[in-house]
């Protein structure tokens, strides 16, 4: 028996002095009987010190009691269970520790000896925390994310519908100008302005100095709600906890624009920016805290389009007319599925003959409850919700096959062509060019015959972006249009570059030529332009017979208005070709309107 003992205490001192883990056991009161080696190793701490200390000691405060309660159930129960908890290296710092008791009973089955196996797991518990502070945080500015700024959001929001006396305030903060600084001095340079713009809010939003706090109540819990988050580009959202009044809100907002205002240095050069900021209050009814963040986001749009570096708040008025865009959208989504959809077609005149030459695609919605809508009504909308790409796609399928039909009924000649535009959302969107292909290839037109028309302030928008799109667009053999020509800021030069075929010149310069000699010279140079770069020329707007001399006097070569017809539906077309192949010949204008037709 001495023998197997012997063996068994030299098969246990084998193990435990070459195991990485740290093995420890301890006596029913928690002193040390014997430590592995592996704790000099892990912890720094000798024999002798380990001896000289409870099992306890280098345990964290408030980790301690928990081990404490651990034995305790061990020793009662004979069975341990896995832990962890943080323990004093000898050099001060704390360690995680992942632990496993064992009892050890004598020969009365009572619990005298635990054997504790210890593992290092610091640096995976760290890797595990910076996983879940990444999956939290902007990784450009290790600021706070959308996602954790929501589900701080939320506790606020949840605190104050327990709390009465307890309100906060969202703000949304927009940088201004941004894109402008990015595209000219890149992206390296647009990330270290908006990392410093971070520091410097984070810097400049030391709240408890920011604001008059409310006592009582409403005070606890404030420290975890105020908070400062990027939700990506060049938008930042705070969280103010505790307001008493509107005021505070605004004294934040204006705390950051004063600190805005102040020169970066970027790039050894000073860079200026200015910011606009919404503000919502949770005073203001809602069902979800996801709708504050929206009113602030609407409320800074407001400050932009007020001449922006403001801060507004967001009204009920405001409130309400957010309310009638989200169910404008929720239409025209419904819209789109039961192709509640029209096509309108207008003529577009050769000038000197009066001859139809093709016409513009206009999209209408045929509403349940208003009738016949025009596009001012809902374009928008539909463009910032990006219900403009199926619609846009639908619209360009309908004119092809139209104008397909039209081919059938009437022959290859007059040659017509159809004018489709393209909006900002679709220019962008990658599948342009196979949703043009498809038309084409459905339709069997030639490509020629289909005008895909951008307006200038687009095509300026991103020069290397309206490049590849145009180039990729002319590769398949389809006619490109600049309409609104002249009423945006172009490099004439850069212009001339692009593949397109026709300029079309803005209403706004047509609808007074007659009367003002400024727009009669803009309109002058315009077409003398075009026609040195060998563009063709498009006036719209034409309304009377004035406009219309004035416009053949400057060799516009094509023209569109209300002189000659309105927007109408496909069924009416056939009635204007046939007028036009009959009645009117060579220069005499083309009078096409219907008074059937003249309230479309």
């Amino acid at each position: 028996m001495r023998r197997r003992a012997k063996r068994r205490d030299e098969l246990f001192r084998l193990i435990t002095e070459n195991a990485a883990d740290m093995i420890a056991v301890v006596d029913a009161t928690g002193k040390r009987l014997y430590n592995s080696p592996a704790y000099q190793k892990i912890l720094g701490y000798s024999k002798e010190e380990l001896r000289g200390t409870s099992g306890f000691e280098q345990v964290h405060p408030e980790d301690r009691q928990k081990v404490i309660e651990a034995a305790r159930e061990a020793r009662f129960s004979g069975v341990g269970k896995r832990m962890e908890y943080r323990i004093r290296h000898k050099k001060g710092h704390w360690l995680v520790l992942e632990s496993t008791a064992s009892a050890v009973t004598n020969a009365k089955g009572e619990v005298e000896k635990l054997v504790i196996v210890n593992r290092d797991i610091t640096e995976r518990k760290r890797a595990e925390e910076q996983l879940q502070h990444n999956a939290l945080h902007d990784a450009l500015t290790d600021l706070p994310n959308r996602a954790l700024f929501l589900d701080r959001l939320k506790r606020a929001f949840e605190r104050a519908k327990n709390r009465l006396a307890y309100r906060f305030a969202v703000l949304f903060v927009d940088i201004d100008g941004f894109k402008v600084f990015n595209d000219t001095l890149g992206h390296s340079a647009g990330d270290e302005l908006i990392v410093k713009i971070g520091q410097r809010l984070s810097r400049c939003l030391r709240f408890e100095d920011t604001l008059s706090r409310p006592v009582g109540e409403a005070q606890e819990g404030m420290a975890q709600d105020d908070l400062l988050a990027r939700l990506g580009g060049d938008e930042f959202t705070i969280l103010v906890g505790a307001i008493e009044d509107p005021s505070d809100a605004m004294r934040v907002a204006k705390r950051i624009q004063d600190a805005l205002a102040q020169p970066f240095v970027i790039g050894g050069r000073e860079a200026f920016t200015s910011a606009s900021i919404g503000i919502a209050l949770s005073s203001v009814p809602h069902t979800r805290a996801e709708d504050l963040l929206r009113d602030a986001d609407i409320a800074m749009y407001r400050a932009k389009m007020l001449g922006k570096s403001r801060c507004e708040f967001f009204d009920q008025e405001m409130h309400t007319a957010a309310m009638q865009r989200l169910d404008l959208e929720t239409a025209l989504r419904a819209a789109i599925e039961r192709e509640e959809f029209r096509v309108y077609f207008q003529p577009i005149v050769r000038l000197t003959t009066g001859q139809i030459t093709g016409f513009e695609a206009l999209l209408r919605w045929r509403h349940p409850g208003k009738g016949l809508v025009s596009p001012d009504y809902f374009m928008a909308v539909a463009e910032a919700a990006g219900l403009i790409i199926p619609m846009g796609r639908w619209a360009l399928r309908k004119a092809c096959l139209q104008l397909k039909q039209w081919q059938v009924h009437y022959g290859e000649r007059p040659e017509l062509s159809v004018t489709v535009n393209v909006s900002a959302k679709q220019f962008n969107c990658p599948n342009l060019v196979e949703h043009v292909e498809s038309g084409l290839r459905e339709s069997g037109i030639r490509p020629a015959q289909l005008h895909l028309e951008i307006t200038e302030s687009l095509a300026m928008s991103d020069l290397g972006k309206t490049e590849e799109v145009l180039s990729q667009l002319k590769g398949l053999g389809v006619t490109i249009s600049i309409d609104d020509f002249g009423t945006g800021h172009s490099s004439l030069g850069r212009i001339r570059r692009f593949p397109a075929d026709v300029l079309k010149i803005d209403r706004s310069f047509v609808a007074h030529i007659d009367s003002d000699a400024d727009s009669r010279e803009i309109v002058r140079l315009i077409v003398e332009f075009a026609h040195a770069v060998h563009l063709e020329v498009i006036a719209e707007g034409i309304e009377n017979e004035t406009q219309l001399g004035h416009l053949r006097d400057l060799e516009c070569e094509f023209g569109q208005g209300y002189l000659f017809s309105r927007p109408v539906g496909s069924e009416d077309i056939p009635r204007l070709l046939e007028r036009s192949r009959r009645e009117f010949r060579g220069a005499k204008p083309l009078h096409l309107r219907s008074k059937a037709h003249s309230a479309h």
